[in-house]
This record gives structure tokens, C-alpha cells and sequence, in this order.
């Protein structure tokens, strides 16, 4: 495990706790939906993860040992650990694109040419390379949307932190969110991605973590959001994808232990590859 949570708590002051006792471990080179009702305290558990919040019960691990919230130990853990907020107005500041995506990397005091070398990186992860001398306040909200990740990528985590990052995007911008999301994967970033879209989650997640009031449930993203009794108590509607492979099994169709659909576009394929004889009525998904 790279971070997690041991036994973590926390509460803002004078108000009740928020997360109690929570058990939460990221794994290399997995992708992880964390799902759950407004207020659940999806946010705070982020920021807990990231250092931005300490623990007021338990503690923060990485690589196996307890995080410190001196200087030294913040800079290990943010070096590590990278969190993109919500709102891109929240995390963009300098006069440019490039301005703003080499801050973090100059903090670290890194050579210019390094500094250099992870804007270019980032801009190009991001498909931004354009932008780069583009004023932050002229952009688009999916730029700055893409830009604020800009700025965390250059920092190389390995792990990388998104809350809400496809809200107030149109379909497109989703996307192309998604598209990066995979690249940044495949290059071994570690990505954790707060959201309510559980029809997301279920196409591009591995892991989901699903905070309700009896606390928070990890495991195989299909498995988790194929659970009705934890669905209905985080307030969370059942994916597409799980009704329809019900259904199909309902009928004969699908294996009872084979996986559904992700997405429209697998069903389709699938009932197009099944009456052109390709496939068996009863195979998996591909």
C-alpha cells in the first residue's frame, strides 16, 4: 500500500465527527471511486489522505510509516500524494498556465531545467501543451479544469486525487478527462477519484470505497455497486450497468457469476458479436 488511513477520525471544531474509525489503503496502480451522499465526509477523507486535514483520532501511513506533520513530513507525503479540489478557482493563481503548472515543482527547489522538463511533461499529460502561455482567466472551464490537474501531474505523485473532477463538465469534456485519466494509469499513477456518478464509477473505476452512516465499504467496484442494502443507505442509485446484467441473467443470458456491461457501447457490442454467432449468449463482457 502506497498511503491509507489507520483507524482515522476526524472532526471540524465544534462540530460532530465526520469520519470515525476509518480503515483506508491505496493500492499501487489501481484506479478507486470513492462514492457517497453529500456530507458523508468524502472531502475531508481526501484531505486527510493529502495532509491538508490531520487526524484528530488515528493516523496517516505512507509506504508503512505514520506520517508527521512537520515540515519534513509534509513534503514526503505531498511529494507522494497530489489532491486536485472541485473547484479549479480554488487551486489556479498565477498569471499563466505555465506560471501556475511550475509552482509546485520550483517549490521543491528542483534545477530550472528540471522544472522545465515536468511542465512540459504535465502540459503534454494534459493535452494543453497549447495553453501554455494562455492567462488562467481566459480559459474554458474544462481548461481549468485540466490545468489544475496540470499542476499536480508536474509534481510526478504517485498518487493523484481528484474531487468531483467531471463536475460542471458536458459530455465531451468528461471524456477527455477520462482518456487522460487512462494514459496517467497506464503510466503507473495510482488515481483516486471522488464522485456521485455511479455509472462512472462502474465503467472506469477497479475499487470503489462507498461511505455510508455504518461507515466506509471498499472492495471490486462491481461487486460494492452491485449491493442494494449499502447502495440504499449511502443514497446512491444502482449503476446502469448492474440492472442491465441482472436482467440478462435474469433470462438466461449472462452467466450468474459472469460480469455485465461497463458501458452502453459493451452492451452493444456484445448483442451485435452475439446474433453474428461470435459469441455465446452466456459469455462474459469483454
Amino acid at each position: 500500500m502506497i498511503v491509507e488511513l489507520v483507524d482515522a477520525g476526524f472532526a471540524y471544531e465544534d462540530g460532530p465527527a465526520v469520519l470515525s474509525g476509518v480503515g483506508f489503503a491505496l493500492a499501487e496502480g489501481r484506479a478507486t471511486a470513492l462514492l457517497g451522499r453529500n456530507g458523508s465526509g468524502k472531502t475531508t477523507l481526501l484531505r486527510l489522505l493529502s495532509g491538508g486535514l490531520r487526524p484528530v483520532t488515528g493516523h496517516v501511513r505512507l509506504d508503512g510509516e505514520p506520517v508527521t506533520y512537520d515540515r519534513a513530513g509534509l513534503t514526503r507525503l505531498r511529494t507522494s500524494v497530489q489532491l486536485v479540489v472541485q473547484d479549479p478557482d480554488d487551486q489556479l493563481f498565477a498569471a499563466s498556465v505555465e506560471q501556475d503548472v511550475s509552482f509546485g515543482p520550483m517549490n521543491l527547489g528542483l534545477p530550472e531545467e528540471q522544472v522545465r522538463a515536468r511542465v512540459d511533461e504535465a502540459l503534454a499529460a494534459m493535452d494543453i501543451v497549447a495553453l501554455r502561455d494562455r492567462p488562467t482567466h481566459l480559459l474554458s472551464y474544462g481548461q481549468r479544469k485540466r490545468a489544475a490537474i496540470a499542476g499536480a501531474v508536474a509534481m510526478r505523485p504517485r498518487v493523484l486525487i481528484l474531487d468531483e473532477p467531471t463536475a460542471g463538465l458536458d459530455p465531451h469534456g468528461q471524456e477527455r478527462l477520462l482518456e487522460v485519466l487512462g494514459t496517467l494509469g497506464a503510466a503507473g499513477t495510482t488515481v483516486v477519484m471522488a464522485t456521485h456518478d455511479v455509472d462512472l464509477a462502474l465503467r472506469w473505476a477497479d475499487d470503489a470505497a462507498v461511505l455510508a452512516p455504518t461507515g466506509l465499504r471498499t472492495g471490486p467496484v462491481a461487486e460494492l455497486l452491485a449491493d442494494e442494502a449499502l447502495l440504499e443507505a449511502a443514497r446512491l442509485r444502482r449503476p446502469w450497468g448492474t440492472a442491465v446484467a441482472e436482467l440478462l441473467r435474469s433470462h438466461g443470458l449472462l452467466a450468474p457469476t459472469a460480469p455485465g456491461p461497463r458501458t452502453p457501447e459493451d452492451l452493444g457490442r456484445w448483442v451485435r458479436e452475439s446474433a453474428a454467432g461470435g459469441l455465446s449468449p452466456t459469455r462474459p463482457f469483454p
